[in-house]
C-alpha cells in the first residue's frame, strides 16, 4: 500500500469500515464457495462411493478425458486417465462415454472394451436421424480445411484458422444455409456442428443408458455446450452429480449448472480417483 493510502486509512474511520466490509464480503464469498463444494461433492459422491453397484459414471471424451488439441485426429487419452476409467469400469454398475465422436471412434480413442460408448451426441440412438443424411451431404462437401463428417452430423472447426474472427464469420453463413435446409446449427468450443432436427441429444442418451441399466444414481462430466443436455439428463435422479471441466473458451453456463467445477482433464482424474 502506498504511503498516502496508508495515511488515509489511518486517519479515516470510514475507509477502515469500508475495508472491513470488503474483507467480510470476500470471506462470505469464500465460505459460500466452500459450502457449495460440500453440498455439491462430499454428500453425493459419498453416496456414489458407498454403493457403486447402484451407480453410473458417465463421461464426455474430448476436452474431458482427452485434452483439447489443434485437430480432433490428434487427440489422445492419457494412459493414467485410461487406467482410472478402467478401474471405475470394474467397480461401478455402468461406465459409459457419451461423445460427439461416433461410438466407434470414441471406443478407439478411449481404448477400453468394458466401457459403453454412445456417439454423435446421442443421435446414434435415434433411428429417425438417418433420414437426414442426404440433407447433410452438401455440407460435408464444404471447402473447409478442418471438417469432420460424422455421418449424422458435420462439424466445422476453426481452431487452426489464421484469422479466427473471419473464420467464424464465414461459418455464420454456412450455419444460415444449414438452418434454411432444415438442419440445426450448434456452436461449441471453436466448432460449428450441423445436425438433424430430431429430439436426441446427450441428455436423451444419458436417460436411455440409466433406464436400460435400472440406475438412479450417476455422475456426468463434460466440458462443452452439448454437455448441458447431459446435465439435464440427470434431473430427477436419486443422486445426480454434474461435473464441469472448465476452460477459458468453455461455456459459462456449464459451470453455472454444475455441482462441481474442475479446472482441467487432469483435475477431473483427481476427482475420479476419489470414487
Amino acid at each position: 500500500m502506498r504511503e498516502q493510502d496508508q495515511q488515509r486509512h489511518d486517519d479515516d474511520p470510514a475507509a477502515d469500515a469500508e475495508e472491513r466490509t470488503e474483507q467480510a464480503g470476500q470471506q462470505a464469498d469464500e465460505e459460500e464457495a466452500h459450502r457449495r463444494i460440500l453440498r455439491g461433492v462430499d454428500d453425493p459422491l459419498a453416496l456414489l462411493r458407498s454403493e457403486p453397484g447402484r451407480a453410473a459414471v458417465l463421461l464426455d471424451v474430448d476436452g474431458t478425458l482427452a485434452p483439447i488439441v489443434a485437430r480432433p485426429e490428434l487427440a489422445a487419452v492419457p494412459e493414467a486417465t485410461r487406467g482410472e476409467v478402467r478401474r471405475l469400469a470394474g467397480r461401478y454398475a455402468l461406465v459409459a462415454c457419451v461423445s460427439g465422436r461416433t461410438a466407434e471412434d470414441a471406443a478407439r480413442l478411449v481404448g477400453l472394451d468394458d466401457v459403453v460408448y454412445v456417439g454423435v451426441h446421442g443421435l446414434e440412438l435415434a433411428p429417425e436421424a438417418a433420414q437426414w443424411r442426404e440433407v447433410l451431404r452438401p455440407f460435408a462437401a464444404e471447402p473447409w480445411p478442418w471438417l469432420e463428417d460424422k455421418g449424422l452430423t458435420v462439424a466445422l472447426h476453426w481452431r487452426e484458422a489464421p484469422d479466427e474472427e473471419e473464420a467464424e464469420r464465414t461459418l455464420q453463413s454456412v450455419a444460415a444455409r444449414a438452418e434454411a435446409a432444415g438442419l440445426e446449427a450448434r456452436w461449441g468450443r471453436k466448432v460449428l456442428e450441423l445436425r438433424p432436427p430430431v429430439a436426441a441429444d446427450k441428455g436423451t442418451a444419458v436417460r436411455f443408458l440409466l433406464e436400460e441399466h435400472g440406475l438412479r444414481r450417476a455422475l456426468y462430466a463434460g466440458d462443452d455446450t452439448t454437455d448441458l443436455d447431459a446435465f439435464r439428463g440427470l434431473d430427477g435422479l436419486e443422486v445426480g452429480v454434474r461435473v464441469a471441466v472448465s476452460s477459458p473458451e468453455g461455456p459459462q453456463a456449464l459451470s453455472e449448472a454444475a455441482d462441481v467445477v474442475v479446472a482441467s482433464p487432469a483435475a477431473l482424474v483427481e476427482l475420479l480417483r476419489t470414487l
